[in-house]
């Protein structure tokens, strides 16, 4: 009886830990998706961007990012209460 209900303990402890790392890592996306948007468009706010060229070239390959950019700018958050809140929450 002990033995069963340490393992439905470790099932779902395990299910947690799972589903606390993809959140972990959907955020790591968003992040980097904010970091590439400003790279490529940095010139605008005054952050050296890379050669226009390359920028450019990359640019048809990145409207999602823009549309990202758009959408973070509109509604942004604090952002250390959105990681402290991936800790605690």
């Amino acid at each position: 009886m002990k033995l069963q209900s340490l393992w439905v303990f470790l099932k779902d402890f395990g299910r947690g830990l799972r589903s606390k790392s993809t959140d972990y890592v959907g955020f790591e996306l968003r992040e980097m998706e904010n970091i590439f948007s400003l790279l490529l468009v940095g010139s605008f706010v005054g952050i050296p961007s890379p050669p226009s060229n390359i920028s450019i070239r990359v640019m048809p390959y990145v409207i999602r990012e823009m549309y990202v950019m758009n959408r973070r700018a509109g509604d942004m958050d604090d952002i250390s209460g959105e990681i402290f809140g991936l800790f605690i929450g």
